[in-house]
C-alpha cells in the first residue's frame, strides 16, 4: 500500500515537473494549461463572442493570454445552482525587461530590468539566465498586414548578474543589492559584439525608408543582439518585432531531488504548484471515470495573473473576470438577472496559494502552535484581520473533505509581532461575495529564484482539490444556512 502511495505521489510530482519546465512565464503557464485542457476535451470560448454552453460539457477561456478560467457544468445543473471553485495565480516574482532595455556600461552590454513583485533579489545573482515571454510580431502576407501574439523562449543561458568579489566589498552589513544599479544582467561585451559584426543591423537593403526608420528606433531601445536572438527563435526578422513583454528566467530545470527524492526543487512553485494541482484535479474530476452525471453545480478553476503585485489589472483577481464567468454561465441557463446574487451565495472558493513551511534554522519565525511542516498536507490559513478569508464554516468544509479521505491538513496563523501577507482570497471574497477558504501547500525559500516543497504535499494538494470538486455539492447540501 505504501509503495503504491509513493508511486502515485511521484507520478503527480513528475507531472508537476513537466508543467513547471514548460512554464517559465505566466504566458507559457496559460499556454500549457490550454494544451492540457484541450487534450482533456475542454472547449475554448471567447469573451468577445456569445457563449452557448450545455450541461455535462467542459469549457475554458483566457484573458490577456496570462489568465485562464476552466469549468465543467454538471449534467444535473440548472440555472441558479452554485459554483465550486479553486483559484490560484500564474505569476511569480521576477525581473522584467524595461520598455527601453538597452544599457551599455564599462564595455558591457547590459539589459535594463524592472523588479516584479517582492522577490528575494539576492538569489538572482550568479545564476545562468535566459529570456522568455511574448512578442507582438508584424506579419505581411499578400499585401495585408496583421499583428500576432507570439510566445518566445530562449533556452540557452545568455545573461548573468555577477556578484561583486568579496575583496572589493568588505562591508559587514550583509549583501544588500541596489535594485536599480546592481540587478542589470550582462548580455555580452561591446568588443565581442563588434567583432562578430552583429551590430551591423541585419543588412536587408531595399526594405524602404519606413523599415529603416523602424529598425533605427528599435536599435535605440534594445540591443540589436537581443532582438536578433528573439527573431531567430520565432522565425521572423528583428524589425518585425513591434513590442514585447519579456522576463529573465533561470535556466536550471525543475526536478525531484533530495537524498530520498522527497523534494521538488524549482523556481515559481509560488504559485504554479497550486495552479497545476488545481488544474489536474479539475481535469481528473471531470474525466469519463469521474463523470459529471450526478453533479448539480459547476466545477471551476481560475488562474489569475498579477497576484504578486496586488491583482489590480484587467486579468487580475481584482477584475470582474470570475464574476463575468459565473454570470455568463448562469445567464445561459436562466434569464432572471436577479439570480446571480443567489448563485454567489451558493458558491464556494478555495483560494490556493503556497504556504510557509517551518524553517528549521529560523523556528522563532513561526507561532508556537502553528508550524506547518513538509509532508503535512495543505495548510489552512487564518488571520483575524482578514488578510486571509478563512472563517469557521469554510475551514470546517475543507477539513471535513480531508477527514473523509484521510488526508492530512494543517493550520497556520502569523505571529502577532509579524506582518501577514495576503492572497487572492480576500480580494475575491470582498469583491464577489463568495464564501472562501485560504489554503496552500507548505514550502521553503518562497520568492527565491529557487524554491522547494515536498513531493507528498503535491499529491496531498491534488487529491484534496479533486475530492473538493467531486463532493462539495453533496456536503454543502447538508449545511443548515439561516443567514
Amino acid at each position: 500500500m505504501a509503495k503504491q502511495q509513493n508511486s502515485d505521489a511521484n507520478s503527480v510530482a513528475s507531472d508537476l515537473i513537466d508543467f513547471l519546465n514548460a512554464s517559465p512565464t505566466a504566458f507559457h503557464a496559460v499556454d500549457e494549461s490550454k494544451r492540457q485542457l484541450k487534450e482533456a476535451g475542454f472547449e475554448q470560448l471567447s469573451e468577445r463572442e456569445d457563449w452557448s454552453v450545455e450541461a455535462g460539457k467542459k469549457y475554458f477561456f483566457t484573458r490577456n493570454y496570462s489568465t485562464i478560467v476552466a469549468f465543467a457544468i454538471g449534467k444535473r445543473y440548472v440555472g441558479g445552482n452554485g459554483f465550486h471553485i479553486v483559484g490560484a495565480h500564474t505569476d511569480s516574482p521576477c525581473l522584467k525587461l524595461k520598455p527601453v532595455s538597452k544599457v551599455t556600461k564599462g564595455g558591457y552590454l547590459e539589459v535594463g530590468v524592472q523588479t516584479y513583485g517582492g522577490g528575494l533579489w539576492h538569489t538572482w545573482f550568479d545564476r545562468d539566465l535566459a529570456v522568455a515571454g511574448r512578442l507582438v510580431v508584424k506579419q505581411v502576407q499578400d499585401g495585408s498586414t496583421s499583428y500576432s501574439h507570439r510566445l518566445v523562449r530562449i533556452k540557452d543561458p545568455i545573461m548573468r548578474i555577477p556578484t561583486l568579489a568579496i575583496h572589493l566589498d568588505r562591508s559587514t552589513d550583509g549583501f544588500k543589492p541596489n535594485t536599480q544599479s546592481h540587478l542589470a544582467p550582462m548580455l555580452a561585451t561591446s568588443v565581442k559584439e563588434e567583432l562578430s559584426k552583429i551590430v551591423n543591423e541585419n543588412d536587408s537593403a531595399g526594405n524602404g525608408a519606413q523599415t529603416e526608420a523602424k529598425k533605427s528606433t528599435e536599435i535605440q531601445k534594445h540591443h540589436s543582439l537581443l532582438l536578433k536572438l528573439l527573431a531567430e527563435e520565432v522565425g521572423c526578422e528583428p524589425h518585425d518585432i513591434c513590442d514585447f513583454e519579456l522576463q529573465a528566467c533561470d535556466t536550471q530545470p525543475s526536478l525531484i531531488a533530495g537524498a530520498l527524492k522527497e523534494f521538488v526543487f524549482s523556481g515559481r512553485l509560488d504559485n504554479l504548484c497550486m495552479s497545476f494541482c488545481s488544474l489536474k484535479a479539475l481535469i481528473d474530476a471531470t474525466s469519463p471515470e469521474s463523470s459529471l452525471d450526478d453533479e448539480v453545480g459547476v466545477r471551476m478553476v481560475a488562474l489569475f495573473d498579477h497576484e504578486e503585485i496586488g491583482s489590480n489589472s484587467a486579468q487580475g483577481a481584482g477584475s470582474p473576470v470570475m464574476l463575468d464567468a459565473i454570470s455568463r454561465v448562469t445567464n445561459a441557463f436562466c434569464s432572471n438577472v436577479k439570480m446571480l446574487e443567489k448563485v454567489v451565495q451558493k458558491s464556494f472558493l478555495v483560494s490556493a496559494d503556497m504556504a510557509h513551511a517551518l524553517h528549521p534554522n529560523y523556528m522563532d519565525k513561526h507561532e508556537e502552535n502553528h508550524q506547518p511542516k513538509m509532508h503535512g498536507g495543505l495548510v489552512i490559513k487564518h488571520n483575524a484581520n482578514q488578510r486571509y478569508a478563512t472563517n469557521a464554516i469554510t475551514s470546517f468544509i475543507f477539513k471535513e473533505i480531508a477527514e473523509k479521505h484521510q488526508l492530512p491538513v494543517q493550520e497556520f496563523v502569523i505571529r502577532n509581532d509579524m506582518a501577514c501577507g495576503s492572497t487572492i482570497g480576500p480580494i475575491l471574497a470582498s469583491g464577489v461575495g463568495v464564501r472562501t477558504v485560504d489554503v496552500g501547500a507548505p514550502q521553503l525559500s518562497m520568492h527565491s529564484i529557487r524554491e522547494m516543497c515536498a513531493v507528498d504535499d503535491v499529491m496531498h494538494s491534488y487529491m484534496h482539490f479533486k475530492a473538493f470538486f467531486m463532493e462539495f455539492s453533496e456536503l454543502d447540501s447538508k449545511l443548515i444556512v439561516d443567514a
